[in-house]
């Protein structure tokens, strides 16, 4: 069965490789996954046998036969749950559609573990974070640039490293050669795991939304400094609120902090 290139497929075809997923998405016996895009199931087969409760939606219609056989057992047994469907569409109302999944109330905690295609990465990762019932970890494949970005490497940040950092901690698990794939992509991938996530730091959704509209604002002219592109948020008050935060007059957006970007938002009142 080749791979769809319309829905980004690259089967994972390493048994370490999906050994050190599972590893790293420290799971238990009774613990609930949620799997995007199992596939033909050979990541879905090393999260069952750790004892997990696995739920995986899947939108390739081809696929959904091979895995209802494949883990029949598992099926009759409650311990896998085969959902034909688009993730994306799923969680778009930012909650219920996914407790519906889980079959759960909105409390119900799981770990989110997926090969994804990398075109939709930065989409899942946004839509997770955001979502009133957030994993406690995930567990991601892709592109080795990506994950180096998002754990800002070169001490570099961006507006999708912030965006993570300000609902979990991500690291770098490992690198995956592209030759672990079928069929092999043309880039190199990695392990990125997100744990501890949570939105304990916005108080409300108008608080959320005013330091994604900073933080936005700010990466908006990658050239400029960002005294420049703040100035329109803050005004004349600008240089002192980058002093506040401790920030260089000549900084930009690529160099600042996670705390300093709350510590900029804590400062913000709307000018005339």
């Amino acid at each position: 069965m080749r791979a769809k290139k319309s829905l980004g497929q690259n089967f994972l075809n390493s048994k370490s490789v999906a050994h050190d997923i599972v590893r790293a998405a420290n799971l238990s016996e009774g613990d609930t996954v949620l799997e995007i895009g199992p596939g033909k199931g050979f990541l879905t087969k090393e999260l069952l046998a750790s004892g997990a409760r696995v739920i995986a939606v899947e939108k390739d219609d081809r696929m959904i036969p091979v895995l209802t056989e494949k883990f029949a057992d598992a099926i009759k047994q409650g311990l896998f749950t085969l959902v034909h469907g688009d993730i994306l569409e799923f969680v778009a109302d930012q909650g219920p559609a996914l407790a519906q999944i889980l079959k759960a109330g909105p409390c119900q905690q799981y770990k989110l573990v997926a090969n994804i295609p990398y075109y939709l990465t930065g989409q899942i990762i946004r839509l997770f974070l955001e979502a009133k019932n957030k994993p406690e970890r995930m567990i991601l494949m892709v592109q080795k640039e990506v994950a180096t970005r998002i754990v800002a490497r070169d001490k570099k940040e961006s507006i999708l490293s912030i965006a993570v950092k300000a609902y979990g901690s991500p690291k770098l698990i490992k690198k995956v050669p592209a030759r672990y794939f079928t069929p092999a992509p043309k880039v190199d991938s990695a392990v990125l795991s997100i744990e501890n996530i949570s939105g304990k730091n916005f108080s409300d959704i108008a608080t959320e939304k005013l330091f994604f509209d900073i933080v936005r604002t700010g990466f908006a002219h990658k050239r400029k400094v960002l005294v420049g592109n703040l100035k329109e948020l803050f005004g004349e008050n600008v240089m002192a609120v980058l002093e506040e935060a401790s920030v260089p007059k000549n900084a930009r957006a690529e160099d600042l902090s996670l705390t300093q970007w709350f510590t900029i938002t804590s400062k913000y009142q709307p000018h005339r």
